[in-house]
């Protein structure tokens, strides 16, 4: 069974830095895409940013310039570098990878991480 671990959410100040972390745990996981969404009271989830397994990285308009999504795929992870944090930014942040195992398709979420920025 593979399961995503997350890490890192908090509150910050506005204008602070946060990095989220979320670690596939278990084996013969062959991860695709891997990315972060978030989804504020009220709201939809959307997209925050997205890296393929080529590098290949998307971002949502609100946050290009302020925060970065990098992965290990040695370790399996995916890290969002969050900075000039803005209240707007408050929410839950869920990670969410896609590959193969025992060449099925698999699509896992993390149990989501809460971002508060206070202004």
């Amino acid at each position: 069974q593979v399961q995503l671990v997350e890490s890192g959410g908090g509150l910050v100040q506005a204008g602070g830095s946060l990095r989220l972390s979320c670690t596939a745990s278990g084996s013969f996981f062959s991860i695709n895409v891997m990315g972060w969404y978030r989804q504020a009271p009220g709201k939809q989830r959307e997209l925050v940013a997205r890296i393929t397994s080529g590098g290949n990285m998307n971002y949502a308009d609100s946050v290009k310039g302020r925060f970065t999504i990098s992965r290990d795929n040695a370790k399996n992870t995916v890290y969002l570098q969050m900075n000039s944090l803005k209240p707007e930014d408050t929410a839950v942040y869920y990670c969410n990878q896609q590959g193969t195992r025992f060449l099925k398709y698999l699509e896992l979420w993390g149990q989501g991480t809460l971002v508060t920025v206070s202004s």
